[in-house]
């Protein structure tokens, strides 16, 4: 007999020895490897996430510290405006009268000479 001319012969051949509970039983085999790499992939993603949200988190507060302390800055600024505004104010004053330019000027170079013969005398 030719086995070509005998397809079922061939066939049969290739699965002996396999029953159908065998066939199944691979097929469960396989199904409880994939629920085991399942449970493992969702074990890291629980994890990953847990990551994410503790950094989200400190991210949230290293923001809320630097807004804290841009508020605090940006008050200290309006704060230093408005004393050089005032001293900028005291000083047009000064120089709006001329008794009063007489006096800086002599009170400058009051200073002034002060100064010069402090560092010649050191």
């Amino acid at each position: 007999m030719n086995p070509r001319r005998e397809p079922r012969g061939g066939r049969s051949s290739l699965f002996d020895g396999i029953e159908e509970g065998g066939i199944r039983a691979a097929s469960s085999y396989s199904h409880e490897i994939n629920e085991h790499d399942n449970e493992r992939a969702l074990e890291g993603l629980q994890d990953r996430v847990i990551l994410l949200k503790r950094l989200s988190g400190d991210i949230n507060e290293e923001v809320d510290t630097h807004n804290r302390m841009l508020d605090r800055m940006g008050n200290d600024m309006d704060t230093s405006r408005g004393f050089l505004s005032g001293t900028m104010d005291r000083f047009k004053t000064v120089f709006e009268t001329k008794s009063s330019r007489r006096m800086l000027t002599l009170v400058a170079s009051f200073v002034g000479l002060f100064l010069v013969i402090y560092y010649l005398t050191r």
